[in-house]
């Protein structure tokens, strides 16, 4: 068996993984307390911001494998992924662009600096040790800094507590998959811990559409192996100071046909051999919490690092070469209760990043850092208003300086179950080293891309409960976004967009064995270019001035629905519809009105003992023919099943 590497980096501190809060939880099971809106513990029902929560009790109820299986029905998300597992996949919220997301995978910012637009890539993070994920939408710089345009996507891990335990899942099924997981989590007195080892290997999915391919060429299935490791320690030092440390290694090898533009008519096909990407990243964070005057005063600090690899080999030399990146954060933030119900807090963080990449056409290495400093009130009046204001100063290394702030009132009506809300922000998202200092196409003088958003909305809970409703209304206007000018293909600042929408939820407890949710999100976007310039390969035009932005469906329609028929049996099933969107051809640069699709999941799992469970699970149960992007297959029918153990 291989073994992570093992990075000894210590640093005290609390816990900075910014959690989540509320309106999409089902309603007849929400989280007591919420964290992410604020940075700081709150009560679900007095966070005015946009959050939907996932569990670490749905992802095994569903038998989510990967971070994209867990994302995909929640809503105001689109999840594009190149083919299945392992494929490239970016997320979508509220219509913004795939990098103007901010992903924390606890607490560490996971954003790819190696990448052309620094996003991070979904398909490689495995699903088995996560506690909760959780979705917060619309900008957020104001306490989270670059990237959180359109929002944030904070992954926690597991907790070691109580006696030893050791867990494990042996599963087999479609598109050749064998996948096994292994955890060992508890905790003394003084000391919480919990080890995991995750591998997924699937050898034979089916990616390329036959109808771009050329008579009698050969095509080959995708294949994908991730080895995932990961340690979580939690120590209590004395009664005032805690010190933690996390780490994470993945270790993923995707087979997959490349496109090629072979003479003498250069026209696009998928290539006749396959080629090998690999992604090797790792995570690690190590930080202290000190708490003073009774815990009034809490104080956190610490240091988060990340590398990542990635080259890419095979026969298919135009694709070939090699990219790295790295990142280090460096954080202290205190929060000072003033009184119950009234808490501030500051913060401070530096951030330095780098890259280096080598390909067949160019070469580079770049860096550049950031400072930045928030500060936040969180207050109630009463029992019935309750609010958050924060405001953030970045200094970055590059492009200078920039301000963000975020407002957000909530009012509740406890007679009635009713819930008033609202929240308007700005956000920014920095160009990525690539888009300053790329050959040919970089721009040091770029500016950050901007945003201003709001969004307000009702929460209903009726019958104690058992019945909750509600919906959201988003707008947000952003500005500086990076296209290219067509005399020196240099990246430059020209383009706009505006996006808009409505979310709205049902849920409801059925019975005390079964409950359902419904989610719809519409959604519409607007991007806009000056007279005579081109809008680039990621908006479809519509007129001289306006356009499409590409891979944004006006509609999503996605249904939860689980049963306990016994306390041993547990049944779940989802419903994803999204509308048709617009998109790119592969292997051209047409524009498509691409189909939607519908997709139905079941899972079920039933225990045998206080140690043994058997699960199975079907996906795509009507073996629904779709892609999403154009030109790469998902998965068709696909059934799966397998034994967890406990001891």
């Amino acid at each position: 068996m291989r073994l992570a590497p093992v990075l000894l980096a210590f640093a005290c501190a609390g816990t900075t993984a910014l959690a989540q809060s509320t309106d999409d939880q089902n309603a007849v099971d929400l989280p007591e307390l919420v964290v992410s809106a604020t940075g700081i513990p709150t009560p679900e029902a007095e966070v005015a911001s946009s959050v939907s929560i996932v569990t670490a009790e749905d992802i095994e109820r569903r038998q989510q494998r990967t971070l994209p299986d867990v994302l995909q029905s929640l809503p105001g998300l689109n999840v594009v992924q190149t083919g299945g597992p392992g494929g490239q996949t970016s997320v979508f919220i509220r219509g913004t662009n795939s990098n103007h997301v901010k992903v924390l995978i606890d607490g560490i910012d996971a954003g790819n600096p190696s990448t052309p637009n620094g996003a991070f890539d979904f398909g490689q993070l495995l699903a088995s040790d996560l506690a909760r994920v959780e979705v917060l939408r619309g900008p957020q710089s104001g306490l989270y800094g670059s990237d959180a345009i359109g929002g944030v996507i904070s992954v926690t891990t597991r907790k070691g507590d109580g006696p030893a335990r050791a867990t494990g899942y042996v599963e087999g099924g479609a598109l050749g998959t064998f996948n096994q997981a292994a955890a060992l989590s508890g905790s003394t007195d003084k000391l919480a811990y919990s080890f995991n080892v995750t591998h997924f290997a699937s050898t034979d999915i089916p990616v390329t559409p036959q109808d771009i391919v050329p008579f009698g060429y050969p095509t080959h299935s995708n294949a994908y192996d991730n080895w995932t490791y990961s340690t979580r320690l939690d120590y209590q030092a004395t009664e005032a100071l805690a010190v933690n440390f996390i780490a994470r290694y993945i270790d993923s090898r995707l087979a997959f046909s490349p496109d090629t533009y072979p003479p003498p008519t250069y026209e696009g096909i998928p290539a006749a051999q396959t080629s090998t990407s690999l992604a090797s990243m790792f995570f690690t964070k190590g930080e202290g919490v000190w708490n003073a005057f009774d815990d009034r005063l809490v104080t956190t600090f610490g240091t988060s690092a990340m590398t990542t690899s990635n080259p890419t080999y095979g026969p298919n030399t135009a694709v070939n070469g090699q990219y790295e990146g790295d990142r280090q954060v460096y954080y202290l933030r205190s929060n000072l209760a003033l009184a119950p119900g009234q808490n501030l807090l500051v913060g401070l963080e530096r951030r330095n990043e780098g890259m280096t990449s080598q390909s067949a056409y160019s070469e580079m290495d770049a860096a550049t850092g950031n400072t930045g400093v928030y500060g936040e009130f969180q207050g109630s009046l009463g029992e019935r208003f309750f609010g958050a204001a924060n405001i953030r100063y970045d200094s970055d290394d590059t492009f200078g300086d920039h301000t963000t702030f975020r407002l957000a009132p909530a009012i509740l009506f406890p007679e009635t179950g009713s819930k008033l809300k609202a929240s308007y922000g700005t956000g920014f998202k920095a160009p990525s080293l690539y888009q300053l200092y790329a050959p040919y196409y970089g721009n040091a003088q770029l500016k950050p891309e901007e945003s201003t958003g709001y969004d307000a909305g009702f929460e209903q809970q009726l019958w104690g409960g058992r019945v909750a409703f509600g919906a959201t209304y988003f707008h947000n206007d952003i500005t500086n976004l990076i296209s290219y000018d067509p005399a020196t293909y240099q990246n430059v600042n020209i383009s706009s967009a505006t996006t808009q929408g409505a979310e709205t939820f049902v849920a409801v407890a059925v019975m005390e064995r079964i409950d359902v949710r419904l989610d719809y999100t519409y959604t519409h976007v607007v991007g806009y270019m000056p007279v005579g310039q081109p809008f680039g390969a990621a908006c479809a035009p519509v007129d001289a001035t306006s356009c499409t932005p590409l891979r944004r469906p006006n509609h999503k329609v996605s249904v939860t629905l689980g049963w306990r028929p016994t306390d041993e049996l547990d049944l779940s099933a989802s419903v994803v519809y999204a509308s048709s969107w617009w998109d790119i051809v592969r292997l051209t640069s047409d524009y498509v009105d691409q189909p939607g699709y519908t997709v139905v999941n079941v899972a079920a799992s039933y225990r045998l003992n206080t140690h043994a469970t058997v699960f199975a699970r079907i996906d795509n149960l009507f073996d629904q023919t779709y892609e999403n992007p154009n030109g790469f297959l998902a998965p068709g029918f696909g059934a799966y099943g397998g034994l967890r153990l406990t001891y």
